[in-house]
């Protein structure tokens, strides 16, 4: 478990300047932006998938809670684990916090394994399911993730 709490996976995403809009925070459209550096990361480290033949998915919906101001500069702790994990797609839930802990932004996201090839959707491969579970498992009933309660 990382300082985040229940996420074994965090990534660390610096605030740029250019992030920075005309309220003196970051725009509202870099909260995808952390999150998709956090995904990609996790990605490699997790499937051992690198680089842009390593991604053999597509986003299909996101969500984006905000709960304070991101400003410049900052060090983000990106908190990124799969939440459920079906035949074809796994969701993703990301907590974005600052150096002392506190919340910014939350969210999720929902991938959709694809064979860029064949231009289809194809199944999670039975390696990267695997992966994903010793990282992020275990998954029960309709691929949800199971939390061990205390």
């Amino acid at each position: 478990m990382s300082e985040l709490g229940p996420f074994a996976f965090e990534h660390a995403v610096e605030v740029r300047f250019s992030d920075i809009d005309v309220g003196g925070h970051a725009h509202h459209s870099k909260a995808l932006l952390y999150f998709e550096e956090a995904r990609a990361a996790y990605w490699a480290r997790v499937t051992g998938r690198e680089g842009l033949e390593g991604i053999d998915y597509v986003v299909a919906e996101v969500a984006v809670r905000f709960h304070e101001r991101v400003l410049w500069p900052q060090t983000l702790r990106v908190g990124v684990r799969v939440s459920k994990l079906g035949k074809r797609h796994f969701e993703m839930e990301y907590e974005v916090r600052d150096v002392d802990r506190l919340l910014l932004l939350s969210g999720t996201t929902i991938q959709v394994m694809y064979d860029f090839h064949e231009e289809g959707v194809k199944p999670i491969p039975p390696e990267v399911r695997s992966a994903i579970s010793e990282v992020d498992g275990p998954f029960g009933p309709g691929g949800r993730r199971v939390v061990a309660t205390s």
